[in-house]
């Protein structure tokens, strides 16, 4: 799920770029549409079709080279791994990322396919779901064997501290409260931080300890239903590894399935966690005592987030109030059946 500042406006690349572009890579010829297909908080991305044939552009808004090396440097030993990638192509110099104007572009193959939430999974898709997120943790551990670890920020291995998450409920509070025209999001806004506050001073003593982090590893960073993309109900390729990075893989498990298994109601679909889990505990090795560790660590982080609500009255943004409504019930129904949830990660 992202959650980075908001995106930078950036214009589709006109035909002077697009030229400059492509003369880079003979085998494209000339470019004959460029239609943006997304607009992420990391990149944009472009469906381009040229007298060759069609390729996703994507356009790095932050142009941090040494990552983008990383990225593609991963997704190209995926590939030849067998797993579902997209890795960028090659240009004549063997490059993978130019730059133009001060702007870095990728080109990749482009991929058909569609994208299936949890509704559309069945059981044995929810298996085969967690089965390769198992193995792409097992894999990024091979291929990046040789690759230094980027630095972590000194405050990722804390767990929230619900003092601070108090004082931000209080300002979103009064936010929420001095918005005009007042809508019922607001009102629901309102009703879920006062809940929440409640709910946290009642649970303030179950913070993670110091030290309670599960084993971390490389991980995709942000794996999602939209970054998996769906062809005749099969994996077609997991794209957007812009987040790439080492972190508890247990928790990047647990995280995914909060998203693909969450209902509207704010529930999750126990019978398909649990199928997920179990297919991805057997294909990576993660034992109970690590999923448990996580359940925990990854609850606390959703009692103690606000981020949607962060963007919309700090930022004006309003491309996550959709997600609202079943991501603020979550974290209440999940400590309310807390014991449950973690039955179905653990076996």
């Amino acid at each position: 799920m992202l959650r980075s500042s908001v995106a930078r406006t950036a214009a589709t690349p006109d035909g002077h770029t697009l030229g400059s572009l492509l003369r880079r890579y003979p085998g494209a010829q000339e470019p004959l549409s460029c239609e943006p297909v997304a607009e992420g908080l990391l990149n944009h991305g472009y469906f381009l079709a040229t007298t060759h044939g069609r390729y996703f552009l994507k356009h790095h808004l932050d142009g941090d080279l040494g990552a983008l090396s990383r990225q593609h440097r991963a997704t190209r030993r995926l590939g030849a791994l067998g797993l579902p990638v997209a890795p960028p192509v090659a240009d004549m110099d063997g490059r993978t990322v130019t730059v133009l104007d001060g702007r870095c572009y990728a080109l990749h193959p482009w991929i058909e396919g569609g994208h299936l939430g949890g509704a559309a999974l069945t059981g044995d898709r929810s298996r085969r779901l967690g089965a390769l997120l198992g193995l792409v943790h097992t894999a990024l551990e091979q291929v990046m064997a040789d690759a230094p670890h980027p630095p972590r920020p000194p405050y990722a291995e804390a767990a929230a501290d619900p003092a601070r998450t108090f004082e931000m409920i209080d300002d979103l509070l009064a936010l929420a409260r001095r918005a005009r025209p007042r809508t019922s999001f607001d009102e629901l806004a309102e009703h879920r931080l006062l809940e929440r506050r409640s709910l946290l001073e009642r649970q303030a003593h179950r913070r993670p300890a110091p030290g309670s982090q599960p084993a971390a590893g490389w991980v995709h960073g942000d794996f999602h239903p939209l970054n998996v993309l769906y062809r005749g109900g099969e994996p077609a390729a997991i794209v957007d590894w812009d987040r790439l990075g080492v972190q508890p893989r247990a928790e990047e498990a647990v995280r995914a399935a909060a998203i693909f298994f969450v209902r509207p109601c704010g529930t999750l679909d126990l019978a398909k966690v649990a199928a997920y889990a179990g297919a991805y505990r057997g294909a990576c090795g993660a034992g109970p005592g690590e999923l448990a560790a996580a359940v925990h660590r990854v609850w606390w982080e959703r009692l103690n987030d606000f981020w949607m609500l962060t963007w919309r009255y700090r930022l004006g943004d309003r491309r996550t109030d959709p997600q609202f409504p079943a991501a603020a019930a979550l974290a209440v129904w999940w400590t309310r059946e807390y014991t449950r949830v973690q039955d179905a990660f653990t076996g």
